[in-house]
């Protein structure tokens, strides 16, 4: 006698698994989730990997190997900017990805990136459960998409050729900023704008195509641009650029899981963002000591200069952000409330 699908769903609620182990059916394979970031372990590497492989773990390890995660690093499942549409459709189960990379298919999401708005980590963490965190989930889980990890990512700039502290310094300097709203308050202050993923930065800097690049200290790390850079401007101290990465799941996915795995995956991604703030700290420290140790500048943002910047993004940035919708006016406006 053939089972059906139906026959077996049947079966293992009759043996009291409709819990944890009816998930094992409806999600024959497991969850895959991608990144972009260079592969590592558990231990070892660059920590946006290792979370998601502690989220990995950990969703196995509570539901008694009824859940399973792969991870799939350095874009090896499908192409970086591919990610977010693919979780929409439900393509994709899970991905950590600079939410901004979403802006152009959801203008919202290029907050997520937003000059000068997030100028600490201890105000990103209270994006979560105020107004601004409360509509930008909304905005995601309308668009097929629920934030899992609050992952928020402080950065400076490397450049091969001259440093770039203030605005002034920017003038003529071919730069990549990392979001449309990024690249406004650049190109306000006199640079050429570049726009890649930051995994195809090194090249691009090697070729000379881009001279400075803005990107998370994590990555200044795992992409190795001290081989290149000449010149950092770390995000140790003040800086203009903080980036909300989060983990996230596709709504399609998540909603064909039982609610015992939907809870179990909602606790464990909350729990891994104290993981994530401190390793992101760590690295914004560690970055300025690579960088020195081979014989790059290294330079810090003080509150004046951070001032300055600020000034051009609410002219620039801010502005046309706020401009694009209703939608976008609001999280603006509730994510000012917090400065």
């Amino acid at each position: 006698m053939t089972l059906s699908r139906r026959h077996l769903l049947q079966a293992a609620g009759g043996l009291g698994l409709a819990g944890f182990g009816s998930g094992a059916l409806a999600q024959a394979g497991g969850l895959k989730i991608s990144h972009q970031f260079p592969s590592g372990s558990l231990t070892e590497g660059d920590f946006r990997d290792r979370l998601c492989r502690r989220f990995a773990a950990e969703v196995e390890k509570r539901s008694n190997g009824a859940l399973k995660a792969s991870v799939y690093p350095g874009s090896s499942l499908m192409k970086t900017n591919a990610q977010f549409s693919a979780m929409r459709k439900g393509a994709l189960d899970m991905s950590l990805v600079p939410l901004s990379y979403a802006g152009g298919e959801v203008p919202e999401t290029n907050i997520g990136l937003m000059p000068a708005l997030v100028p600490s980590y201890e105000q990103g963490a209270q994006w979560k459960n105020a107004d601004v965190g409360k509509r930008l989930a909304k905005v995601l889980d309308d668009k097929g998409v629920i934030i899992v990890s609050w992952i928020w990512q402080a950065g400076g700039v490397a450049c091969r050729t001259r440093p770039l502290v203030t605005p002034d310094d920017a003038k003529g300097l071919k730069v990549r900023g990392g979001s449309r709203e990024m690249d406004l308050m650049f190109k306000q202050a006199g640079a050429s704008v570049i726009s890649l993923p930051s995994n195809e930065i090194y090249a691009a800097m090697q070729t000379g195509a881009m001279e400075a690049a803005m990107t998370s200290s994590t990555s200044f790390i795992s992409f190795k641009l001290e081989e290149i850079a000449k010149y950092l401007t770390t995000g140790r101290n003040k800086t203009y650029w903080f980036m909300l990465e989060p983990l996230m799941i596709s709504k399609e996915i998540f909603g064909k899981l039982p609610k015992a795995q939907q809870d179990l995956i909602m606790a464990v991604g909350a729990e891994l963002e104290g993981f994530a703030r401190e390793a992101a700290q760590a690295d914004d420290r560690l970055a300025a000591e690579i960088y020195a140790k081979a014989g790059a500048k290294v330079f810090d943002i003080d509150a004046k200069v951070l001032g300055l910047w600020q000034a051009i993004a609410r002219d620039t940035a801010w502005k046309d952000f706020g401009a694009k919708n209703e939608s976008c006016a609001g999280l603006l406006a509730a994510a000012q409330k917090l400065l």
